[in-house]
């Protein structure tokens, strides 16, 4: 094969040549033919986007309301599955949990009733007294002496007793002699006349001597009323809680500032004060069941009982006084202080239990939803106490019902609901 001489060029064909050269080269008429087919070109090109895009968007839209239809369609044929409870009526004991105060059974201040130094003294702050246990003497000279004056002088007025008494005896022999010499004339009638009355002043100084030692034997009772008070005694079982003598103190016995001696309590039995409020005042009686609790000994219940109530409420706080007695022997509980009283409490009309989560708050307005035939109702109630996790229900739903628990938003009345099944837990 011959090969070209090396210095033959490969030549491009003249059209692609033309081709190449420059616009502004090219002859006028060339040149503006060229500018209007690319414009010409540009717009057909900007129209086809602007119909893609037109019809992008129809689409889309079409597509978005297709969706939107789709999902209330589905909205609309959507049933809820949602967990119920049923409706149970209350307990017939009302479970009141109540703070409380506790004080003595039985609490006394003593005060001095015979003046005079403190002699001796038994006792102190804690000691645990029996009743008629000797607490205090007082010594007193001076009533000795009073006592001593007072039974010289019921000696005399016994004697001058005893001369009365002799002196209407004498009067009345005389008038018993000088009568019959009077009816014979012997005597005058002036001296019958004369022998009576002798015989009334005797019989009547007589009354005034015996009237004298009954006003002096009283007088000396109190006198030995006062020195059976020198001797101080526990007027009941219990324990002393304040001394404010000691042996060698001047005490004064006096009605109103009387020198203050002990404070005792009887402590064995516990009495607590609680208010109970109107709500669950009605059906506390004497005779009911409490249990108190103190928070310093938190593994122990104190049981007791209400022996007695107020049969009034405060108007104040429209509360019920209640006293409950709780026994106390081994002194665990002490007077003073703060604890808490259960008090059990039969109720004449339980209410319904309806569970906490079931509760809708609509603008004030407390409902419920029940459930009937798979049908949600949206129905009132009106909550008679708030237990925590559940409420007591006084009117607005019946035993059996059941509502739905925490139901969902925007549910409304009648609309068609599926009940839950509870998975049940298999035992271990």
């Amino acid at each position: 094969m011959n090969e070209a001489p090396s210095h033959t060029r490969w030549r491009e064909p003249v059209s692609d040549r033309v081709n190449e050269i420059s616009p502004k080269f090219l002859p006028e008429g060339r040149r503006e033919g060229r500018r209007r087919s690319g414009a010409w070109l540009l717009g057909l090109g900007a129209l086809l986007a602007l119909g893609a895009a037109l019809a992008g968007g129809g689409w889309r839209h079409y597509q978005q309301q297709r969706d939107a239809i789709a999902v209330s369609e589905q909205r609309r044929n959507f049933v809820p599955s949602v967990r119920v409870a049923t409706v149970k009526p209350g307990n017939a004991i009302a479970i009141a949990r109540l703070p409380a105060t506790t004080s003595a059974f039985t609490a006394a201040n003593i005060f001095a009733r015979a003046s005079g130094y403190i002699d001796k003294r038994y006792v102190d702050i804690g000691d645990a007294v029996k009743k008629g246990q000797l607490l205090v003497e007082i010594t007193a000279p001076e009533l000795d002496h009073q006592i001593a004056q007072a039974e010289a002088t019921l000696a005399q007025l016994k004697a001058a007793q005893q001369q009365a008494q002799a002196n209407v005896d004498l009067a009345q022999v005389t008038l018993n002699r000088n009568v019959p010499l009077v009816r014979k004339g012997w005597f005058t009638q002036q001296q019958g006349v004369n022998d009576v009355q002798t015989l009334k002043a005797q019989q009547a100084a007589l009354g005034v001597a015996q009237a004298n030692i009954t006003a002096q034997q009283g007088q000396l009772r109190v006198l030995r009323q006062q020195k059976a008070y020198q001797s101080v005694i526990a007027p009941f079982d219990g324990v002393i809680t304040q001394r404010n003598i000691d042996v060698g103190s001047l005490v004064r016995a006096d009605a109103t500032s009387g020198t203050f001696l002990f404070g005792i309590v009887q402590s064995n039995v516990i009495r607590a004060q609680v208010f109970v409020p109107q709500d669950q005042a009605f059906g506390v009686a004497p005779g009911i069941d409490a249990i108190l609790y103190l928070p310093e000994v938190p593994d122990r219940a104190f049981p007791g009982k209400v022996t007695r109530i107020a049969n009034a409420l405060a108007p104040g706080t429209r509360t019920l006084l209640t006293e409950v007695d709780v026994p106390n022997p081994d002194r665990t509980l002490t007077p003073g202080t703060h604890c808490t009283i259960e008090l059990r409490i039969p109720r004449k009309a339980p209410g319904l239990l309806v569970p906490a989560e079931a509760i809708i708050l609509n603008g004030g307005a407390l409902e419920v939803a029940a459930v009937r035939d798979g049908i949600a109702h949206i129905q009132k109630i009106s909550v008679a106490r708030d237990l925590g996790t559940e409420v007591e229900a006084a009117a607005g739903v019946s035993e059996g019902d059941q509502v739905i628990l925490n139901p969902p938003v925007g549910l409304a009345d009648g609309a068609r609901v599926a009940i839950r099944s509870e998975p049940v837990e298999e035992p271990r």
